[in-house]
């Protein structure tokens, strides 16, 4: 018995000794040992517990190593929002974003704290009894992916936490891969013939959501921890700047360059000087993160729609490169657009090698004099989607060629201009710069059209995003949206289908079924028709109770309602004059989706206060998000309207109202401020 006890003191004390070097390599950067060494300390290790298995732990280092692959990763809600950060762009947007926050603060004193923001992947760590039970990503900020086995073998965070931590707390953190692991990687690719990754945060992310965790264990994955979430047990510290010190001494890693500010002057330097480093770093990062340092203002100032009002990203300029525009092509959009793109000679902007890039329409290609073959400005817009600047005329050759986009796509089978995917007939409404496909069951759109559908402002069926809608569309399981509702009588088809597990083919399928009973106006949206978005088929819905009574509207008696012109009057007639669009939408009322208002929703119920009132909401309330003010407008019975004409009530406008509240004021409209708004739902409650 006491030789048990010491190989197990022994396992033990090897763990420590491993884990105190984990520590000082990959949190501290000042190793004691070499690589040989600690190779030797863990093979010892593995030959112990392979022995004594009784004394294997989840938390040892030996099981950063991998598992056998998973067949599909878990949901995980986060108990608090993983939130997205408003943007700032220029000193004038951070300023105006400090004076915000000083008039809902008063004159309580405050300062903030600076971090890098680093371009890599967000997740959420949870901590229990001293023990790492969860890692997830952002996901949508309420539900995230479960990589836990994945970030256990990232050696930058502890599988473990000392006894006087809180027995269950939350953190949230960065998942980064380096500029140099980032081209290791990549080169390594290259040799085994595989493709590359386009930047550093796409490999990152593309690595922790690997099936196998042992793939996920061979990249070199670092994280920065960025801040605590909750902790339950135990009081933390006041400051975000203290907790993060408090959470160094708990082994994680915290970025040496964040910095306490007292002012914001000083974030403003600090930028300035972080701005200068920026292409020194040894990971890519886009801004900075500006945070409130006081934690109980974090609470009272809470969010404004999914954003923090004590944070905000001060982005850095956009990167700019200069590369050759070799060709222009075209792909169609989910409604039909046609939609040209520069396919450019490859060039690294910002960190990310760029091949294609936005051009919009035709017409800005003309406004900017944009010609094939020349060389042309490129830029990553918010360091995220790649742009045409304009050309460089200063290089012309005189051999490049304007671009017509009738010429590009003529078919000279036809006789005519037809779309690159399906050969339909291309048509560009009188006022409008985008060309169309006329044909409603061109495959470039039907597949896009059901990735639509699923989204979350549509039908919301969870597990059908942009991959699985793709693979759905080409093996021919659902060629339009109506199709969804049959996929439960092909089990044995989708089971085959590659990341389409058991599990998730039985969720998907119960997102569908769910779905059915989705309002009214949701699938109005969903169906995908062009200029009605999700604000114009929630007035559709109410006008008209139902998809059958929409689609025997006529053109004058839709534009009997006050927000619809002869644009979106003309697009809804054509839509239902489809013989495709009618078939879908007869199997999808075959399939019992929900096509109607129900008989106590049909109508707006005529004694709520603010029935028969019509209202625009503009400008930047502190209150509320526009939507939320709306939806405090609809639960009392008022329509919220998008534009101002003879027939609103009310215009309620914040900071910067714009051309909305000028127009109300011609009109002898009444206009409402957001103290006016406030009283008027006091009183209307009362």
């Amino acid at each position: 018995m006491a030789g048990q006890q010491e190989i197990k003191q022994k396992i033990e004390d090897l763990r420590a000794e491993i884990n105190r070097h984990n520590y000082l390599y990959h949190v501290q950067d000042n190793p004691e040992i070499s690589d040989a060494e600690y190779d030797r300390l863990m093979r010892e290790l593995k030959v112990l517990e392979e022995k004594y298995p009784q004394f294997l732990t989840p938390d040892s280092p030996t099981q950063r190593v991998g598992a056998a692959p998973l067949e599909a990763f878990g949901v995980v809600e986060h108990p608090l929002p993983l939130l997205s950060l408003g943007n700032a762009f220029s000193d004038d947007e951070l300023m105006a974003w400090y004076k915000r926050t000083l008039k809902l603060v008063g004159e309580r004193p405050f300062d903030f704290v600076g971090e890098y923001k680093i371009d890599g992947l967000a997740v959420a760590l949870t901590y229990v009894d001293g023990q790492l039970t969860t890692g997830a990503t952002r996901g949508d900020g309420l539900r995230g992916e479960n990589i836990t086995q994945n970030l256990r073998t990232i050696r930058s965070i502890p599988l473990s936490v000392p006894k006087d931590a809180p027995p269950r707390f939350e953190l949230r953190g960065e998942v980064y891969l380096s500029k140099k692991g980032f081209q290791k990687l990549n080169r390594e690719r290259g040799e085994e013939g595989l493709s590359l990754f386009a930047n550093p945060r796409n490999a990152a992310a593309g690595s922790v959501r690997q099936l196998d965790s042992r793939i996920t264990a061979r990249r070199p994955l670092d994280i920065y921890i960025y801040m605590l979430g909750y902790a339950e047990g135990r009081p933390v510290p006041p400051t975000h700047w203290e907790t993060m010190e408090w959470l160094k001494t708990l082994g994680f890693k915290i970025n040496p360059k964040n910095r306490q500010l007292d002012s914001i002057e000083k974030v403003i330097e600090y930028y300035r000087e972080l701005e200068k480093e920026r292409e020194s770093l040894p990971y890519e990062a886009d801004g900075i993160v500006v945070k409130i340092n006081q934690l109980n203002l974090h609470e009272e100032l809470g969010d404004i729609g999914r954003e923090p009002r004590w944070a905000i990203a001060y982005k850095f300029p956009a990167t700019q490169a200069t590369t050759k525009l070799n060709d222009i092509g075209i792909n169609v959009g989910r409604t039909g657009t046609l939609n040209p793109y520069a396919i450019l000679e490859p060039v690294a902007v910002g960190g990310v090698t760029i091949k294609n890039a936005a051009l919009h329409n035709e017409d800005d290609i003309r406004r900017k004099d944009i010609r094939i073959g020349d060389t042309v400005i490129i830029q990553r817009a918010g360091e995220v989607i790649p742009e045409v600047v304009g050309p460089v005329k200063s290089k012309r050759t005189g051999k490049e060629k304007e671009f017509n986009l009738l010429d590009k796509i003529f078919n000279k089978e036809k006789g005519r201009p037809a779309c690159p995917e399906c050969g339909g007939e291309v048509i560009k409404p009188e006022g409008e710069v985008m060309y169309y496909c006329s044909n409603a069951a061109c495959p470039a759109q039907a597949q896009q059209r059901i990735e639509h559908f699923a989204s979350r402002g549509a039908m919301d069926i969870r597990g059908v995003g942009e991959n699985i809608s793709a693979m759905l569309f080409d093996k021919g399981l659902a060629k339009n949206v109506a199709e969804l509702y049959k996929l439960k009588d092909k089990k044995e088809q989708l089971v085959e289908i590659e990341k389409m597990g058991e599990k998730s083919m039985e969720n998907m399928l119960q997102a569908i079924e769910t779905s059915k009973a989705r309002p009214l106006a949701r699938l109005i949206f969903a169906l995908g028709i062009r200029h009605v978005g999700e604000e114009m088929a929630e007035i559709l819905a109410n006008e008209f109770h139902s998809i059958d009574g929409l689609a025997r509207a006529s053109r004058e008696k839709l534009m009997d309602v006050s927000t619809i012109g002869p644009k979106i009057a003309d697009s809804i007639i054509a839509f239902f004059r489809e013989e495709d669009n009618k078939n879908i939408i007869q199997e999808l009322k075959d399939a019992d989706v929900k096509a109607a208002k129900t008989e106590e929703t049909a109508a707006t119920p005529k004694h709520l206060p603010f029935s028969g009132q019509e209202f625009v909401v503009t400008g930047r309330l502190e209150t509320f998000t526009r939507q939320q003010a709306e939806a405090k407008i609809k639960e009392l019975g008022g329509t919220a309207r998008d534009n101002v004409t003879r027939k609103t009530d009310f215009v309620v406008y914040g900071d910067e109202p714009g051309s909305k509240l000028t127009r109300a004021k011609e009109l002898g409209i009444k206009p409402l401020n957001e103290k006016e708004f406030l009283e008027l739902l006091k009183k209307a409650k009362v």
